[in-house]
């Protein structure tokens, strides 16, 4: 089954980046290229990605937007699927400096996640974690709402996110985890000087029990932090890792 990405932003970054991925673009005919559209055909020259003008009812009928309530903005890649990143091979990594990572436990909605893994970019953040189970996958929508992002940061995907953390505990990784019934703020964590890693669990869930025995801080966002959904409380928080690490 062919893998599909759309939307102009998520062609573009995905030819840009790791275009290796591409197998096809289509663009619709008689759309008009836009700035966008005319680097997205100049890249599939430069990597000799075959370019697709379809008809409009073609184009439409091929990739089910009625049904599916796709906005494609006239542009769709057959891609290759997004390789996941070796856990081990990620832990054995060198870096100047300290790595930064997201955990993700039970992050079902592909619109969180892609906006997560979008946020994890801007931050240049080292890795997302995500586990086998209860773990929304890369897909075309994570892909879209990611922007291209997904090309950009490695996701590794681990069998055990019990194991994982354990693991990451013994090789001096602080874990630190949002939880709504925490008592320090985030704001109050020291993030220079070591390796972290933020977990962020599902609105409706949290972050399991176990987890959350593991971790080193629990933090809260604020009184009100259920009005904000995960990938809001993810950018707060990297964000001010950020501020941290850069200003402080």
């Amino acid at each position: 089954m062919e893998n599909y990405i759309y939307g102009k932003n998520a062609v573009f970054e995905t030819l840009s980046n790791n275009p290796k991925r591409v197998n096809k673009v289509f663009i619709q005919k008689n759309i008009g290229l836009d700035n966008r559209l005319k680097k997205i055909k100049d890249l599939c020259r430069e990597n000799s990605v075959i370019l697709n003008f379809t008809d409009f009812n073609k184009f439409f009928e091929l990739f089910n937007v009625k049904e599916n309530n796709i906005n494609l903005q006239g542009v769709v890649a057959s891609v290759a699927p997004v390789e996941y990143k070796d856990f081990d091979e990620f832990l054995n990594e060198k870096k100047e400096g300290y790595k930064k990572i997201i955990i993700l436990d039970g992050v079902m909605d592909p619109h969180n996640f892609g906006a997560i893994i979008r946020t994890a970019a801007a931050g240049d953040y080292d890795g997302i974690i995500i586990p086998n189970h209860r773990s929304c996958p890369v897909n075309s929508t994570v892909e879209k709402i990611s922007s291209g992002a997904v090309n950009k940061v490695p996701i590794i995907k681990v069998n055990s996110l019990t194991s994982a953390v354990q693991k990451l505990k013994e090789n001096d990784w602080w874990i630190i985890a949002l939880d709504v019934d925490a008592d320090d703020n985030y704001l109050d964590v020291d993030y220079k000087n070591m390796n972290f890693a933020l977990v962020f669990g599902s609105e409706g869930d949290g972050i399991s029990k176990t987890i959350l025995k593991l971790s080193d801080y629990k933090v809260k966002l604020m009184t009100n932090f259920e009005s904000l959904n995960v990938s809001c409380c993810c950018a707060v928080i990297v964000y001010e890792t950020l501020r941290q690490i850069n200003y402080t």
